[in-house]
Protein backbone atom coordinates (compact mmCIF):
# COMPACT_ATOMS: atom_id res chain seq x y z
CA UNK A 1 0.00 0.00 0.00
CA UNK A 2 2.74 2.37 0.90
CA UNK A 3 4.71 1.39 -2.47
CA UNK A 4 1.54 2.37 -4.33
CA UNK A 5 1.48 5.78 -2.47
CA UNK A 6 4.33 6.35 -3.44
CA UNK A 7 4.33 5.90 -6.65
CA UNK A 8 1.61 7.64 -7.19
CA UNK A 9 2.94 10.90 -5.71
CA UNK A 10 5.69 10.21 -7.69
CA UNK A 11 3.82 10.03 -10.42
CA UNK A 12 1.71 13.40 -9.65
CA UNK A 13 4.86 15.10 -9.28
CA UNK A 14 6.26 13.56 -12.72
CA UNK A 15 2.78 14.92 -14.53
CA UNK A 16 3.39 18.14 -12.79
CA UNK A 17 6.56 18.89 -14.12
CA UNK A 18 5.14 17.90 -17.35
CA UNK A 19 2.86 20.04 -17.32
CA UNK A 20 5.22 23.16 -16.26
CA UNK A 21 7.88 22.60 -18.40
CA UNK A 22 5.26 22.50 -21.20
CA UNK A 23 3.72 25.80 -20.02
CA UNK A 24 6.66 27.09 -19.55
CA UNK A 25 7.74 26.29 -23.72
CA UNK A 26 4.14 27.73 -24.39
CA UNK A 27 5.35 30.98 -22.21
CA UNK A 28 8.88 31.14 -24.07
CA UNK A 29 7.69 30.56 -27.39
CA UNK A 30 4.76 33.49 -26.88
CA UNK A 31 7.90 35.28 -25.80
CA UNK A 32 9.80 34.56 -29.04
CA UNK A 33 6.89 35.54 -31.08
CA UNK A 34 6.28 38.55 -29.29
CA UNK A 35 9.89 39.74 -29.81
CA UNK A 36 9.89 40.31 -25.97
CA UNK A 37 13.33 41.38 -24.32
CA UNK A 38 14.41 40.60 -20.80
CA UNK A 39 12.04 43.31 -19.03
CA UNK A 40 9.48 42.56 -21.09
CA UNK A 41 9.46 38.64 -20.36
CA UNK A 42 9.44 39.95 -16.54
CA UNK A 43 6.68 42.24 -16.95
CA UNK A 44 4.45 39.30 -19.37
CA UNK A 45 5.13 36.96 -16.30
CA UNK A 46 3.91 39.70 -14.22
CA UNK A 47 0.75 39.89 -16.05
CA UNK A 48 -0.56 36.34 -16.46
CA UNK A 49 0.51 35.67 -12.56
CA UNK A 50 -1.77 38.40 -11.65
CA UNK A 51 -4.65 37.63 -14.25
CA UNK A 52 -4.02 33.84 -12.85
CA UNK A 53 -4.19 34.78 -8.77
CA UNK A 54 -7.32 36.52 -9.64
CA UNK A 55 -9.27 34.08 -11.41
CA UNK A 56 -8.21 31.89 -8.57
CA UNK A 57 -8.25 33.39 -5.42
CA UNK A 58 -11.06 36.38 -5.87
CA UNK A 59 -13.61 36.32 -3.35
CA UNK A 60 -16.50 36.19 -6.45
CA UNK A 61 -16.22 34.14 -9.67
CA UNK A 62 -14.60 36.18 -12.43
CA UNK A 63 -14.79 36.56 -15.93
CA UNK A 64 -11.41 35.80 -18.04
CA UNK A 65 -12.53 37.89 -20.84
CA UNK A 66 -13.73 40.90 -18.69
CA UNK A 67 -10.58 40.63 -17.26
CA UNK A 68 -8.85 40.82 -20.29
CA UNK A 69 -10.75 43.78 -21.35
CA UNK A 70 -10.22 45.62 -18.31
CA UNK A 71 -6.77 44.59 -18.77
CA UNK A 72 -6.04 46.38 -22.34
CA UNK A 73 -8.17 49.04 -21.63
CA UNK A 74 -5.89 49.95 -18.80
CA UNK A 75 -3.17 49.75 -20.82
CA UNK A 76 -4.77 52.19 -22.95
CA UNK A 77 -5.63 54.74 -20.58
CA UNK A 78 -2.03 54.44 -19.30
CA UNK A 79 -0.96 56.34 -22.43
CA UNK A 80 -2.65 59.61 -21.15
CA UNK A 81 -3.77 60.07 -24.69
CA UNK A 82 -7.76 60.86 -24.88
CA UNK A 83 -7.84 60.13 -28.47
CA UNK A 84 -6.55 56.72 -28.06
CA UNK A 85 -9.53 53.99 -27.14
CA UNK A 86 -10.33 50.61 -26.59
CA UNK A 87 -13.39 49.17 -26.93
CA UNK A 88 -15.10 46.08 -26.48
CA UNK A 89 -17.24 44.16 -28.49
CA UNK A 90 -20.10 46.07 -27.61
CA UNK A 91 -18.81 49.81 -28.46
CA UNK A 92 -16.91 48.80 -31.52
CA UNK A 93 -19.89 46.93 -32.77
CA UNK A 94 -22.11 50.14 -32.10
CA UNK A 95 -19.11 51.88 -33.82
CA UNK A 96 -19.43 49.91 -36.71
CA UNK A 97 -23.11 50.18 -37.07
CA UNK A 98 -23.04 53.56 -37.02
CA UNK A 99 -20.02 54.28 -39.47
CA UNK A 100 -21.99 51.64 -41.51
CA UNK A 101 -25.74 52.66 -41.29
CA UNK A 102 -27.95 55.80 -40.92
CA UNK A 103 -28.24 57.17 -37.68
CA UNK A 104 -29.37 60.03 -36.05
CA UNK A 105 -27.57 62.72 -34.12
CA UNK A 106 -27.76 66.34 -32.18
CA UNK A 107 -25.50 68.32 -34.49
CA UNK A 108 -22.76 68.99 -32.35
CA UNK A 109 -19.15 68.01 -32.21
CA UNK A 110 -16.89 67.30 -29.38
CA UNK A 111 -13.73 67.80 -27.56
CA UNK A 112 -12.05 65.31 -25.34
CA UNK A 113 -9.25 67.15 -23.07
CA UNK A 114 -8.56 67.58 -19.25
CA UNK A 115 -10.60 64.31 -18.59
CA UNK A 116 -13.33 66.73 -19.58
CA UNK A 117 -15.71 66.12 -22.70
CA UNK A 118 -16.73 70.00 -23.96
CA UNK A 119 -18.78 70.70 -26.85
CA UNK A 120 -16.77 72.27 -29.91
CA UNK A 121 -19.29 73.66 -32.33
CA UNK A 122 -23.01 73.22 -32.75
CA UNK A 123 -24.54 72.91 -36.28
CA UNK A 124 -27.03 75.21 -37.58
CA UNK A 125 -30.52 73.94 -38.08
CA UNK A 126 -29.98 71.02 -36.08
CA UNK A 127 -31.38 69.69 -32.77
CA UNK A 128 -28.64 71.22 -30.75
CA UNK A 129 -29.03 74.83 -31.62
CA UNK A 130 -32.59 73.97 -31.19
CA UNK A 131 -32.00 72.94 -27.74
CA UNK A 132 -29.83 76.04 -27.06
CA UNK A 133 -26.53 74.27 -26.86
CA UNK A 134 -23.13 76.31 -27.01
CA UNK A 135 -19.76 75.99 -27.77
CA UNK A 136 -18.07 75.70 -24.70
CA UNK A 137 -20.78 73.62 -22.69
CA UNK A 138 -19.10 71.06 -20.98
CA UNK A 139 -21.09 67.40 -21.18
CA UNK A 140 -21.18 65.83 -17.84
CA UNK A 141 -23.85 62.83 -18.02
CA UNK A 142 -25.68 61.35 -20.65
CA UNK A 143 -29.13 60.01 -20.09
CA UNK A 144 -27.98 60.09 -16.53
CA UNK A 145 -24.81 58.58 -16.84
CA UNK A 146 -21.69 60.48 -15.99
CA UNK A 147 -19.32 60.72 -18.66
CA UNK A 148 -16.83 59.83 -16.70
CA UNK A 149 -17.68 56.33 -16.62
CA UNK A 150 -17.17 55.86 -20.21
CA UNK A 151 -14.04 56.09 -22.58
CA UNK A 152 -13.96 59.23 -25.00
CA UNK A 153 -15.55 56.68 -28.01
CA UNK A 154 -18.12 55.72 -25.75
CA UNK A 155 -19.58 59.11 -25.08
CA UNK A 156 -20.77 59.99 -29.00
CA UNK A 157 -21.91 56.59 -29.36
CA UNK A 158 -24.50 57.36 -26.41
CA UNK A 159 -25.01 60.39 -27.81
CA UNK A 160 -25.78 59.23 -31.11
CA UNK A 161 -29.15 57.09 -31.91
CA UNK A 162 -32.23 56.35 -34.06
CA UNK A 163 -33.79 59.28 -35.40
CA UNK A 164 -36.57 60.24 -33.48
CA UNK A 165 -35.07 59.22 -30.26
CA UNK A 166 -34.51 61.58 -27.05
CA UNK A 167 -31.43 61.91 -25.03
CA UNK A 168 -30.83 63.71 -21.99
CA UNK A 169 -27.92 65.88 -21.53
CA UNK A 170 -26.42 67.10 -18.33
CA UNK A 171 -24.75 70.37 -19.03
CA UNK A 172 -22.75 72.54 -17.07
CA UNK A 173 -22.24 76.19 -18.77
CA UNK A 174 -19.99 79.13 -17.33
CA UNK A 175 -21.86 81.33 -14.71
CA UNK A 176 -25.00 79.11 -14.72
CA UNK A 177 -25.90 76.58 -12.49
CA UNK A 178 -25.69 72.58 -14.20
CA UNK A 179 -29.27 71.71 -15.83
CA UNK A 180 -30.54 68.96 -18.47
CA UNK A 181 -31.19 69.16 -21.89
CA UNK A 182 -33.76 66.99 -24.01
CA UNK A 183 -32.97 66.56 -27.27
CA UNK A 184 -34.77 64.87 -29.91
CA UNK A 185 -32.36 62.86 -32.69
CA UNK A 186 -32.47 63.72 -36.04
CA UNK A 187 -30.42 63.44 -39.20
CA UNK A 188 -27.83 65.53 -39.86
CA UNK A 189 -27.51 67.24 -43.19
CA UNK A 190 -25.32 70.42 -43.30
CA UNK A 191 -22.98 71.99 -46.13
CA UNK A 192 -19.30 72.20 -44.82
CA UNK A 193 -18.42 75.38 -46.91
CA UNK A 194 -20.63 78.69 -47.07
CA UNK A 195 -18.94 81.35 -48.94
CA UNK A 196 -20.23 85.34 -49.54
CA UNK A 197 -18.88 88.58 -50.41
CA UNK A 198 -18.90 90.90 -47.45
CA UNK A 199 -20.85 93.96 -48.12
CA UNK A 200 -19.03 97.01 -49.00
CA UNK A 201 -15.89 95.47 -49.39
CA UNK A 202 -14.14 93.50 -51.92
CA UNK A 203 -13.22 90.84 -49.56
CA UNK A 204 -14.49 87.20 -49.81
CA UNK A 205 -15.81 85.25 -46.75
CA UNK A 206 -15.95 81.43 -46.55
CA UNK A 207 -16.81 79.38 -43.26
CA UNK A 208 -15.64 76.07 -43.17
CA UNK A 209 -17.86 74.55 -40.23
CA UNK A 210 -15.85 70.47 -40.75
CA UNK A 211 -13.98 68.84 -43.54
CA UNK A 212 -15.79 65.99 -45.07
CA UNK A 213 -15.50 64.13 -48.08
CA UNK A 214 -16.87 66.90 -50.06
CA UNK A 215 -15.68 69.89 -48.37
CA UNK A 216 -12.99 70.27 -50.53
CA UNK A 217 -15.30 70.20 -53.64
CA UNK A 218 -17.17 72.76 -52.10
CA UNK A 219 -14.63 74.67 -51.39
CA UNK A 220 -13.68 74.86 -54.50
CA UNK A 221 -17.12 76.01 -56.36
CA UNK A 222 -17.03 78.95 -53.03
CA UNK A 223 -13.74 80.20 -54.45
CA UNK A 224 -14.58 80.31 -57.92
CA UNK A 225 -17.93 82.01 -56.97
CA UNK A 226 -16.07 84.30 -54.97
CA UNK A 227 -13.00 84.86 -57.90
CA UNK A 228 -15.74 85.36 -60.38
CA UNK A 229 -17.23 88.32 -58.37
CA UNK A 230 -13.91 90.10 -58.21
CA UNK A 231 -12.49 89.05 -55.04
CA UNK A 232 -9.21 90.91 -53.87
CA UNK A 233 -9.02 88.80 -50.44
CA UNK A 234 -10.17 86.23 -48.46
CA UNK A 235 -11.23 85.56 -44.94
CA UNK A 236 -11.41 81.55 -43.97
CA UNK A 237 -13.40 80.94 -41.06
CA UNK A 238 -12.24 78.31 -38.99
CA UNK A 239 -13.64 78.63 -35.65
CA UNK A 240 -15.50 76.16 -33.94
CA UNK A 241 -14.45 73.83 -37.13
CA UNK A 242 -13.15 70.52 -35.20
CA UNK A 243 -11.44 69.13 -37.95
CA UNK A 244 -11.94 65.65 -39.87
CA UNK A 245 -10.53 64.49 -43.26
CA UNK A 246 -6.76 65.37 -43.94
CA UNK A 247 -7.04 64.82 -47.07
CA UNK A 248 -10.00 67.37 -47.79
CA UNK A 249 -7.83 69.16 -45.37
CA UNK A 250 -5.19 68.93 -48.45
CA UNK A 251 -7.06 69.40 -51.57
CA UNK A 252 -8.24 72.79 -49.89
CA UNK A 253 -4.82 73.71 -48.77
CA UNK A 254 -3.49 72.92 -52.83
CA UNK A 255 -5.69 75.88 -53.72
CA UNK A 256 -4.26 78.66 -51.52
CA UNK A 257 -1.06 77.59 -49.70
CA UNK A 258 2.33 78.58 -51.94
CA UNK A 259 4.07 75.57 -53.69
CA UNK A 260 5.66 73.04 -51.08
CA UNK A 261 4.90 71.75 -47.75
CA UNK A 262 1.47 71.75 -46.56
CA UNK A 263 2.13 68.79 -43.56
CA UNK A 264 4.19 66.36 -42.90
CA UNK A 265 2.51 63.15 -41.14
CA UNK A 266 5.27 61.60 -38.68
CA UNK A 267 5.15 58.28 -37.06
CA UNK A 268 7.21 56.65 -34.19
CA UNK A 269 9.84 55.20 -36.30
CA UNK A 270 10.35 58.37 -38.10
CA UNK A 271 9.04 57.36 -41.44
CA UNK A 272 7.52 60.81 -42.78
CA UNK A 273 4.25 60.86 -45.89
CA UNK A 274 4.55 65.03 -46.84
CA UNK A 275 1.44 65.88 -48.38
CA UNK A 276 2.86 69.25 -50.78
CA UNK A 277 1.16 72.15 -52.70
CA UNK A 278 1.89 73.12 -56.41
CA UNK A 279 -0.10 76.71 -56.17
CA UNK A 280 2.78 78.82 -57.83
CA UNK A 281 1.78 82.10 -55.67
CA UNK A 282 -1.01 83.49 -53.24
CA UNK A 283 -3.23 85.35 -55.61
CA UNK A 284 -4.90 87.51 -52.70
CA UNK A 285 -4.44 88.04 -49.21
CA UNK A 286 -5.65 85.85 -46.82
CA UNK A 287 -6.98 86.06 -43.21
CA UNK A 288 -7.72 83.08 -41.24
CA UNK A 289 -9.73 83.40 -38.04
CA UNK A 290 -9.31 80.46 -35.65
CA UNK A 291 -10.59 80.17 -31.98
CA UNK A 292 -9.89 77.51 -28.85
CA UNK A 293 -12.19 75.23 -30.93
CA UNK A 294 -10.42 75.02 -34.31
CA UNK A 295 -8.42 71.99 -34.35
CA UNK A 296 -7.12 68.78 -36.22
CA UNK A 297 -7.24 69.75 -39.86
CA UNK A 298 -8.20 73.50 -39.10
CA UNK A 299 -5.31 73.79 -37.30
CA UNK A 300 -2.80 71.66 -40.15
CA UNK A 301 -4.47 74.43 -42.43
CA UNK A 302 -4.07 77.39 -40.71
CA UNK A 303 -0.56 76.18 -39.69
CA UNK A 304 0.63 75.80 -43.16
CA UNK A 305 -0.71 79.47 -44.66
CA UNK A 306 0.83 80.89 -41.40
CA UNK A 307 3.90 78.95 -41.70
CA UNK A 308 4.46 79.98 -45.74
CA UNK A 309 3.70 83.67 -45.35
CA UNK A 310 0.26 83.02 -47.12
CA UNK A 311 -2.38 84.20 -44.50
CA UNK A 312 -2.60 86.35 -40.80
CA UNK A 313 -4.07 84.16 -38.19
CA UNK A 314 -6.51 85.88 -36.41
CA UNK A 315 -8.90 85.01 -32.94
CA UNK A 316 -7.81 83.09 -29.80
CA UNK A 317 -5.01 80.09 -29.29
CA UNK A 318 -6.47 77.02 -31.31
CA UNK A 319 -7.36 73.45 -29.45
CA UNK A 320 -3.86 71.76 -29.72
CA UNK A 321 -4.68 68.19 -31.53
CA UNK A 322 -2.08 67.30 -33.89
CA UNK A 323 -2.58 63.49 -34.05
CA UNK A 324 -3.73 60.60 -36.41
CA UNK A 325 -5.46 57.96 -35.15
CA UNK A 326 -6.69 54.58 -36.62
CA UNK A 327 -9.36 52.10 -35.92
CA UNK A 328 -7.88 48.36 -36.05
CA UNK A 329 -10.35 44.96 -34.56
CA UNK A 330 -8.60 42.87 -32.55
CA UNK A 331 -9.47 38.95 -31.63
CA UNK A 332 -12.49 38.99 -29.83
CA UNK A 333 -15.09 41.20 -31.75
CA UNK A 334 -13.65 44.41 -30.26
CA UNK A 335 -11.58 47.01 -31.35
CA UNK A 336 -8.68 49.76 -30.71
CA UNK A 337 -8.61 53.15 -31.85
CA UNK A 338 -5.13 54.27 -31.35
CA UNK A 339 -2.89 57.54 -31.70
CA UNK A 340 0.27 56.61 -34.44
CA UNK A 341 1.62 59.07 -35.63
CA UNK A 342 1.45 63.29 -35.29
CA UNK A 343 1.15 66.44 -37.44
CA UNK A 344 3.24 68.93 -38.65
CA UNK A 345 3.75 72.21 -39.89
CA UNK A 346 5.74 73.25 -42.91
CA UNK A 347 8.10 74.73 -40.17
CA UNK A 348 8.28 71.57 -38.43
CA UNK A 349 6.24 71.94 -35.46
CA UNK A 350 4.25 70.11 -33.40
CA UNK A 351 0.53 71.47 -33.09
CA UNK A 352 -0.47 68.68 -30.45
CA UNK A 353 -1.26 70.03 -27.02
CA UNK A 354 -0.28 73.59 -27.78
CA UNK A 355 -2.23 74.30 -31.07
CA UNK A 356 -1.74 77.50 -33.59
CA UNK A 357 -0.78 81.24 -31.92
CA UNK A 358 -3.23 84.05 -33.79
CA UNK A 359 -0.74 86.56 -35.55
CA UNK A 360 -3.15 89.16 -34.05
CA UNK A 361 -4.46 88.31 -30.99
CA UNK A 362 -8.53 89.01 -30.36
CA UNK A 363 -11.22 87.42 -28.03
CA UNK A 364 -14.43 87.06 -29.21
CA UNK A 365 -17.09 89.25 -27.28
CA UNK A 366 -20.15 87.35 -27.19
CA UNK A 367 -21.98 90.54 -25.85
CA UNK A 368 -21.19 92.39 -28.64
CA UNK A 369 -22.17 88.91 -31.08
CA UNK A 370 -25.80 88.82 -29.75
CA UNK A 371 -26.21 92.12 -31.42
CA UNK A 372 -24.77 90.78 -34.70
CA UNK A 373 -21.43 92.31 -34.37
CA UNK A 374 -18.65 90.26 -34.77
CA UNK A 375 -15.25 91.90 -33.79
CA UNK A 376 -13.10 89.01 -34.74
CA UNK A 377 -14.64 89.18 -38.16
CA UNK A 378 -14.52 92.82 -38.25
CA UNK A 379 -10.34 92.85 -37.45
CA UNK A 380 -9.69 90.64 -39.91
CA UNK A 381 -11.24 92.55 -42.44
CA UNK A 382 -9.22 95.47 -40.96
CA UNK A 383 -6.06 93.42 -41.69
CA UNK A 384 -6.95 92.73 -45.07
CA UNK A 385 -7.73 96.32 -46.02
CA UNK A 386 -4.44 97.26 -45.21
CA UNK A 387 -3.33 94.50 -47.39
CA UNK A 388 -4.97 94.96 -50.68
Amino acid sequence: MSNFFISKKKFLLELVLAFLIGGLAALMGLIALLGLDGSGTVDMVRFLSAKRLIELRYVDDVNPSALMDGAISGMVQSLGDPHSVYMNADTYLQLRQHTEGSFGGIGVTMGFKDQRVTIISVMDGTPGESAGLQAGDEILTVDGTPVSEWQSEEVALHIRGEVGTQVVLGIRRAGQEDSDYTLTRDTIHVPSVKGRMLEGTRLGYIRIASFAEKTGREFRQELDSLESQGMQGLIIDLRENPGGLVTSCVEIAKAVVPSGPIVSVVERDGSREEYTSSLAESKYPIAVLVDGHSASSSEILAGALQDTGAATIVGTQSYGKGSVQIVMPLMNEDGLKLTIAKYYTPKGRSIDGTGITPDVQVELDKDALQQGQDNQLEKAKEVLQQKI
